[in-house]
């Protein structure tokens, strides 16, 4: 029985263990999204960047469907800089009143001409200083969640779900400590009846 029962204690430890992990990788993530949020919501409020490259790579969502097929609307991009861009190349470049995602058709020395794969007409010519970076990298579809978790509405809800979750995972350790107590109490009233079996 004793052991059967140090068997339980063992597996029981073993889960709270685990989703206490889980608990911290969660609030780990929250933490980084949320400061994400504050970093590109500061960066294009204050500072006017419309498209924040911290580390030298950008995210951003796709607007219209001047590159379809090759992206969609509400397609996420990864943008990363780069010393220099080749024709076929797909950049982002600031039209000066938008952020712009074309393919490169022509290039004379600094000055690049593009055009949308669904456009029937070029762009007007731009400078290679215009564009933020290349696009290495699509997730179809995941603007929705992008947009989402960058609205007033996204940010409160990180914000509660990461205070809910760090409330659990205090009322957990909580719950854990007085279990482990009153299991060492119980261990401790065994032991002494154990002694005064054997003292009779």
């Amino acid at each position: 029985r004793h052991k059967s029962e140090m068997m339980l204690m063992k597996e029981k430890t073993k889960k709270i263990k685990y989703s206490a992990l889980i608990r911290r990788i969660s609030l780990a993530i929250l933490g980084i999204l949320l400061g994400l949020n504050v970093y590109f919501a500061n960066a294009q409020s204050l500072a006017g960047n419309k498209l924040p490259m911290p580390l030298g790579f950008g995210v951003a969502v796709v607007l219209s469907g001047s590159m379809e097929p090759t992206l969609s609307v509400n397609d996420v991009i990864i943008v990363r800089e780069s010393e220099s861009y080749n024709i076929n190349d797909i950049v982002v470049y600031d039209s000066g009143r938008e952020m712009i995602v074309h393919r490169i058709k022509e290039q004379n020395g600094d000055t690049l001409t593009t055009k949308g794969d669904a456009n029937n007409i070029s762009d007007e010519p731009i400078s290679a200083e215009a564009v933020k970076g290349k696009v290495v990298f699509s997730i179809p579809y995941a603007g929705a969640i992008v947009k989402a978790l960058r609205s007033p509405v996204g940010i409160i809800v990180i914000i509660l779900t990461a205070i809910l979750l760090t409330e659990g995972s205090f009322r957990r350790k909580k719950e854990s400590d007085e279990n482990r107590i009153e299991e060492i109490k119980e261990e401790i009233r065994r032991l002494k009846a154990e002694r005064d079996n054997k003292s009779e």
